[in-house]
């Protein structure tokens, strides 16, 4: 199996399923993460980014795909939370080459009914790039919840997030949280839901719903077996 997260920016692909990637790397399974926008731009005041902070933060992405066992991490400039300004097609483009070249079987994205847009639109490119036509390899596709996002549109949007596969990652939750402090530009202090802590309980939250220590959640968007 090749596994392809598709995350709109970088955090993200932490945020909503770097357990899952490392466990799927630490099982044998090839993993590709596409981090389609550049990440800062959008930022005012004293967090505006300023001369390579985007090229630093992609090296940060870089370093927590190999922190996390992932074979390749690629990385695109999409406009930070303005996707919205970028022709759908071409956003399609995009994640349609990544798929041409990744041959994924499964594909983990953003969840559509995410506050963010950047979100909602790399759920709509997935969908369009993954169509189920014959010889297409993706068989799965699933959407993750990102914190700060999917809790924030508190229902509202949709489609509303309802998790009905869950992965164990209580063996791999500390090398989530080891990636995502990896990001400190993106890293908040608790009770923000991008703080360590909250993560830490989100995952336990979501574990003890389904048994086991800690989980990740995702929302099965369609399977072909």
């Amino acid at each position: 199996m090749t596994a392809l997260v598709v995350a709109a920016h970088p955090d993200d692909e932490v945020l909503g399923c770097g357990g899952t990637i490392a466990r799927l790397a630490a099982a044998g399974e090839d993993v590709v993460v596409a981090i389609l926008g550049e990440g800062m731009t959008s930022r005012r005041g004293a967090d505006a980014p300023v001369g390579d902070d985007v090229d630093r933060l992609h090296a940060v992405s870089t370093a927590v795909g190999e922190l996390l066992g992932a074979r390749e991490v690629i990385t695109h400039r999409l406009p930070d939370n303005r996707f919205d300004s970028v022709a759908l097609l071409d956003i399609v483009h995009v994640v349609e080459d990544v798929v041409e070249r990744v041959q994924p079987t499964v594909v983990y994205c953003q969840h559509g009914g995410d506050l963010n847009v950047d979100h909602q639109l790399v759920y709509r490119a997935v969908l369009a790039a993954t169509r189920p036509q014959p010889g297409h390899p993706t068989r799965e596709v699933l959407s993750f919840e990102v914190a700060s996002s999917t809790e924030w549109a508190f229902g509202r949007l949709a489609p509303v997030f309802e998790p009905n596969v869950f992965v164990d990652v209580s063996a791999h939750l500390d090398r989530k949280l080891e990636a995502m402090a990896m990001y400190e530009t993106e890293l908040r202090r608790y009770p923000h839901p991008r703080s360590l802590e909250a993560l830490r309980h989100a995952a336990r939250r979501w574990g003890a719903v389904v048994g086991v220590e800690a989980a990740e959640a995702f929302q099965l968007v369609r399977s072909v077996r």
